[in-house]
């Protein structure tokens, strides 16, 4: 059993990766191709935005996100600490300070309360109103990254409001989200910027590196277009600003176009296998299965489940041969490259819980009833 079964996806699209391969590999345009501008206008319009630029990674989207509104040390940025690290590495890599904001118990995602005392604690330099970071006396608050954890959107009606009173700039970290609605509108299309991943085992994932930035802003669009090839301006030997080497490969281009045309697709298999696993693990006694709010569309990029005793599910599951993973097992605020900031463990209590409960199980678009019904009688076994 596969956790993510990619070899399936691609036997069923063999041929046309395959024609898609074979035509960048005949007209040689390797950087920027053809394939680049078809795929952003393909997800752009998919999307409901103005613009879609193509980069090389989720992590370099961020990056390029905050560098088109000019981030930099002073400058803080309000994220969760339960996320991948590239999330904060980011803000951190162009001398801001991540300022951590705990999650919702039951979708994992930022806490638009916690997100509004977080904000009013640094404007206030009150940290007894909620914890803040070594040095804050020096930081002004600039602007947002939530996370769409696991296939979900954050509450961007909520966390919007609490930007606008602020004056602050809101990015979706959509690393996991691209296929997810919100009140009928889509992933990626739900705050100021919003930063994609194609990383192989993400929704939508190339057969290497990629990702992409959405915005309907015009200025920011040329900033990204700007800095995605070492901030150039009218020609490449014409740089404006400091950029990065961000661009999309051409074949990674031309790898998506053939994965995107099934993809609303096996967007709708993914419902189908996460309705199979609530039905299968919903009864069972010590498993808190995951929750999608009304008006969401989960993309599903995980299943992760809590539980009290994870050791014993994990244990079993292992012996069984099925796969599995734990998303994240230690919050970015513990963890030593972000020592420095000297939070404590217990000052985000709802992300250490969840840390020391999640797991995660096989979830793509073709896993079989049969198989989802074996996972769920070894978890079942497990807790008797």
């Amino acid at each position: 059993m596969q956790f993510i079964d990619l070899k399936a996806q691609q036997k069923r699209i063999h041929a046309q990766l395959m024609e898609n391969i074979s035509r960048v590999l005949e007209h040689g345009q390797y950087i920027l191709g053809p394939e680049i501008k078809e795929l952003e206008k393909k997800l752009g319009d998919h999307v409901g935005v103005k613009h879609a630029v193509s980069c090389a990674s989720g992590t370099d989207a961020l990056l390029m996100a905050l560098m088109a509104y000019g981030v930099g040390p002073g400058d803080a940025i309000f994220t969760t600490p339960f996320t991948f690290v590239a999330t904060a590495e980011v803000i951190s890599l162009l001398g801001a300070t991540p300022v951590f904001v705990d999650i919702e118990p039951d979708t994992f995602n930022m806490d638009p309360d916690r997100l509004g005392d977080a904000v009013a604690a640094l404007k206030e330099r009150n940290p007894g109103k909620h914890p803040l970071p070594k040095g804050l006396e020096k930081l002004t608050a600039r602007g947002i990254i939530a996370v769409d954890l696991f296939g979900q959107c954050a509450d961007y009606g909520r966390i919007n409001r609490v930007a606008k009173e602020h004056g602050l700039f809101v990015i979706e970290d959509a690393a996991q989200s691209f296929g997810a609605e919100q009140d009928s509108a889509k992933a990626c299309s739900l705050a100021d910027m919003a930063a994609t991943s194609f990383f192989p085992a993400k929704p939508l994932g190339c057969y290497g590196d990629g990702g992409m930035v959405f915005t309907n802003d015009d200025g920011l669009a040329m900033k990204l277009d700007s800095i995605r090839v070492h901030g150039k301006g009218s020609d490449k030997y014409d740089n404006v600003r400091i950029g990065i080497n961000g661009r999309c490969d051409t074949l990674q281009a031309a790898i998506l176009l053939a994965k995107f045309a099934v993809f609303p697709e096996e967007i709708t298999l993914r419902q189908e296998v996460a309705s199979r696993y609530n039905n299968l693990l919903g009864p069972i006694g010590g498993i808190t299965c995951p929750v999608v709010r009304p008006g969401n569309l989960s993309a599903w990029a995980q299943y992760s489940v809590l539980c009290g005793n994870r050791d014993a599910a994990l244990d079993a599951l292992k012996e069984a041969r099925i796969p599995t993973a734990v998303y994240y097992p230690k919050p970015l605020h513990v963890q030593g490259a972000y020592a420095y900031l000297r939070y404590r463990a217990e000052d985000f209590p709802v992300s250490m819980k969840s840390a020391a409960g999640i797991f995660s199980l096989p979830m793509h678009p073709y896993l079989e009833a049969q198989d989802q019904a074996m996972i769920a009688d070894v978890i079942q076994k497990a807790y008797k």
